[in-house]
């Protein structure tokens, strides 16, 4: 009987050991990480967040999403000698290989190559400094106030730091490029021809270990330990994942995913044309017009979210003339008495404008 009692206790403590952490038991080993929805920039978890710390490789987003804004990405480069025999990750470029700016990018954002970085950093400024210029002030567009380049690599530098929140911040503005999110979800590639081919393989596991992964990029130096910026897709759901300083980041980062996607859910909040009403028009050929939405619109909200309601900014009547087409309000939607999106509403009839006859017109008309 008290081995049988022992069993069922027993049972019962691995079953709530399966179950997936929450947000305030999930034990990160990182001196500082985050999770966050790309699309409205939240936090789900966070872990010293705020602390500044050395960003390894992870640079590299910064340094592609330069590089995207300022060159043409089938422009053909010839490697520099100040950009090869870098230390750490490469593709061993010599002096005089080339590569389009495009293949490049592909080397920075999968074999983390240090001299592709250094390499754009040259075409895009002329010197490592001013390229570093360029990283600071897009950071500063960003709103990173946290966060300082020195450089296009990530090479351990005093004056280069980010945070886990900022870097969370950058990685969602980088997938909004649609050239960055192609690349930095791409698993294999070749580039170069000839004596310059390389076959790159990119150093994120997740991309073939975890369901949605769709990027983004590894970094380790000894001071900074091992860094990773991670995003994953599911039902219309964008995560981002952060750590700094992580010994076992791959691990982490699947938890800190999991953890996500049993947190927060895509929900419609109206079909296009959904929201359709008249609204009184004077002075035109119509007395009323027909107003609509044309575009479905979703939310990422969290479990036991609540009810949604909808809240209409528009005139409570409309003059002539009005085309179809024209803007003329929007539905606000809210939850638990925040703002969660918002849709334009649009004409989708009109009405033109009737010249109206004067006071002397009209009182000759009733003597007629």
């Amino acid at each position: 009987m008290k081995i049988s009692a022992f069993i069922l206790a027993l049972a019962l403590l691995c079953s709530l050991l399966a179950l997936p952490a929450g947000a305030d038991d999930l034990e990160i080993g990182a001196k500082s990480a985050i999770l966050t929805d790309a699309s409205t920039g939240e936090a789900i978890f966070e872990k010293n967040a705020d602390e500044r710390l050395p960003m390894a490789s992870t640079t590299k987003i910064m340094t592609a999403l330069v590089a995207l804004e300022r060159l043409d990405l089938d422009r053909v480069v010839t490697a520099k000698a100040g950009a090869c025999g870098v230390e750490g990750s490469s593709i061993w470029m010599k002096e005089g290989d080339r590569f389009t700016v495009e293949e490049l990018l592909y080397a920075l954002l999968l074999q983390s190559a240090n001299d592709a970085a250094l390499q754009l950093a040259l075409e895009c400024a002329g010197s490592v400094e001013a390229f570093a210029e360029m990283m600071n002030e897009k950071a500063e567009s960003l709103g990173l106030s946290d966060t300082h380049f020195a450089n296009p690599h990530g090479l351990d530098d005093g004056e280069h730091y980010t945070t886990a929140r900022n870097l969370a911040a950058l990685a969602a503005a980088a997938l909004s490029n649609a050239k960055f999110a192609e690349i930095c979800s791409t698993y294999r590639r070749t580039i170069g021809s000839g004596e310059s081919t390389r076959r790159l393989v990119n150093h994120n596991r997740l991309l073939k270990t975890y369901d949605g992964a769709i990027g983004m990029k590894t970094g380790f130096t000894k001071k900074s330990g091992r860094c990773l910026v991670s995003a994953a897709k599911r039902d219309g759901v964008t995560l981002i994942a952060v750590t700094l300083n992580d010994p076992d980041d791959w691990r982490d980062h699947a938890a800190l995913l999991d953890l996500g996607f049993s947190k927060i859910a895509s929900v419609g909040l109206c079909k296009a044309g959904e929201i359709a009403f008249d609204l009184p028009c004077a002075g035109g050929t119509a007395q009323s017009v027909k107003i609509a939405n044309r575009e479905a619109l979703s939310a990422n909200l969290p479990e036991g979210h609540g009810e949604v309601s909808v809240r209409l900014l528009a005139p409570h009547f409309l003059f002539a003339p009005v085309v179809a087409g024209d803007a003329v309000g929007t539905a606000v939607f809210s939850c638990g008495g925040r703002e969660v999106g918002r849709v334009a509403l649009f004409a989708e009839s009109g009405s033109d404008y009737i010249e109206q006859k004067g006071f002397f017109a009209r009182l000759l008309d009733l003597y007629r």
